[in-house]
């Protein structure tokens, strides 16, 4: 009954942390990302790139399905190392 209640405690604290932040960024009305401002920045500060591209990197599409296939490969890597720690866990068990 008391881990429960710990557990119920922590999910709690989360979602009130949650709350805050997004009541505080709200109040702010600055909503924008870290890739922006940090675009904005480095144009502001006059940065000159040291070399250009030979190619024109696509659009967004690319770049989704690379973070997509990113969000796949750690997905399959994490759910073969959390196997592996159930099936060893299992094992030690029996």
């Amino acid at each position: 009954m008391r881990k429960h209640l710990v557990t119920v405690a922590i999910v709690l604290t989360v979602v009130a942390i949650f709350v805050v932040a997004l009541m505080l960024g709200a109040a702010h009305g600055d909503q924008g990302g870290t890739d922006a401002a940090a675009g904005a920045a480095i144009e502001s500060s006059g940065y000159r790139p040291w070399f250009e591209l030979p190619f024109r990197i696509p659009g967004g599409e690319v770049e989704s399905g690379l973070f997509a296939m990113q969000a796949a490969l750690g997905g399959i890597v994490l759910g073969f190392v959390v196997g592996k720690l159930h099936e060893r866990r299992k094992g030690k068990r029996a």
